[in-house]
C-alpha cells in the first residue's frame, strides 16, 4: 500500500467516526427530550418584564420608607442632644444649689446658736436681776396703781 491511499483511508475514517459522533448526539438529545419533556413552560419577556416593575415599585417604597427612618432618627438625635444639654445645665444648677443650701444650713447653724447664746444670756441676766431686786409686797387689800402706757408702748 502506498503511502497515499494509507493517508487517504485514515482521514476517509476520521471523517466517519466524527459523522457517527454527530449522529449519536443528535439521537441521545432527541431521546433526552422525548423521555422528559419540559412541565413548567419557560418564563416570557412580558411575565420577566412585570415582575422587574413590581419588584422596582417595591424597592421605591421600601427606600421612601428608609428615607423616612433616617429623618427621623436625625430628629430623635437632635432631641437627644438637646435633653443631654438640658441635663447638663440642670446638673450645674443642681449643684449651685446644694452649694448655696450648705451656705444657708451654715448660716441657719450659726443663727440658731447665736439665738441660743442669747437666750441663755438673757436668763442669766433675768435670774441676776431677779435675786439682786428686793421683793416688793403690796398688802392684801391693796392693788398696785395701774399705769398707763408711754408713748412707745403697745398693749397687744
Amino acid at each position: 500500500m502506498t503511502l497515499h491511499l494509507r493517508r487517504s483511508l485514515v482521514t476517509i475514517g476520521v471523517v466517519l467516526s466524527l459523522m457517527l459522533g454527530l449522529l449519536a448526539i443528535r439521537a441521545a438529545s432527541a431521546w433526552t427530550a422525548a423521555s422528559a419533556p419540559l412541565s413548567v413552560a419557560p418564563v416570557t419577556v412580558a411575565s420577566l418584564t412585570d415582575q422587574l416593575a413590581a419588584e422596582q415599585a417595591r424597592s421605591a417604597t421600601l427606600q421612601a420608607q428608609l428615607d423616612e427612618l433616617v429623618a427621623r432618627s436625625t430628629e430623635l438625635t437632635g432631641a437627644l442632644e438637646e435633653a443631654q444639654a438640658r441635663i447638663s445645665s440642670d446638673a450645674s444648677a443642681a449643684t449651685d444649689l446644694r452649694d448655696r443650701l450648705a451656705a444657708a444650713e451654715k448660716k441657719l447653724a450659726a443663727l440658731t446658736k447665736s439665738l441660743r447664746q442669747a437666750s441663755a444670756a438673757q436668763a442669766r441676766a433675768s435670774r441676776q436681776t431677779a435675786a439682786a431686786a428686793p421683793a416688793v409686797t403690796t398688802p392684801v387689800g391693796e392693788r398696785e396703781p395701774e399705769h398707763e402706757p408711754e408713748a412707745g408702748e403697745h398693749d397687744d
